[in-house]
């Protein structure tokens, strides 16, 4: 087995930047993770009630093509998830566990992070593009909506992080450095 430390941020940057520049010359498009789940949807859309799928413009798009999940936006979803399970393996950080404070119970966490990827699913959604789509890919063409998409995406996320902080540090009181900030960390 492998050590079990993680990549160099910058190494997996400029592979990822690799992996981008890739996939946008041998497809013609960017990466994109939310189209996924939209031909997921529609799929199971056009098995559970045809009739309103046929007449939804949002479901058209996908059932034109045959069947949604021939989409390779399934597939690199797919691999994506492969990937991780493969990674976590061979690094020996395979674990089921839920991260959390100690001060808020796993049913509690659940329910906060579906909600979480549920509105930011349909904020893909709305925005026709989720952080890899919009975001990444759009500043890998020098797109100005990129450049504006990532900037709204970490500037909301630092902002909602100010306040909602305290529900991560509770219960770590003993370590003053916990109190200073998002990015403090000991130094020993």
């Amino acid at each position: 087995m492998m050590r079990s430390t993680y990549m160099n941020p910058y190494l997996a940057g400029f592979l990822l930047g690799l992996l981008l520049v890739a996939t946008i010359f041998m497809t013609g498009r960017g990466l994109g993770a939310s189209g996924a789940y939209r031909s997921v949807l529609t799929t199971g859309m056009l098995a559970a009630a045809p009739a309103h799928a046929a007449g939804n413009e949002f479901y058209a798009h996908d059932a034109s093509a045959g069947s949604p999940l021939k989409s390779w936006l399934v597939f690199e979803v797919v691999g994506v998830l492969i990937g991780a399970f493969l990674s976590g393996v061979v690094s020996d950080r395979l674990r089921v566990m839920t991260e959390r404070p100690p001060h808020v119970r796993v049913p509690t966490r659940l329910v906060s992070a579906l909600a979480g990827g549920a509105l930011f699913g349909i904020g893909a959604q709305f925005a026709r593009g989720c952080t890899s789509g919009a975001a990444l890919s759009g500043m890998a063409v020098m797109s100005l909506g990129g450049i504006i998409t990532m900037f709204a995406i970490f500037g909301s996320a630092y902002g909602t992080a100010f306040f909602v902080r305290r529900l991560w540090i509770a219960g770590r009181e003993e370590e003053p450095w916990a109190r200073l900030s998002l990015t403090s960390s000991p130094t020993n």
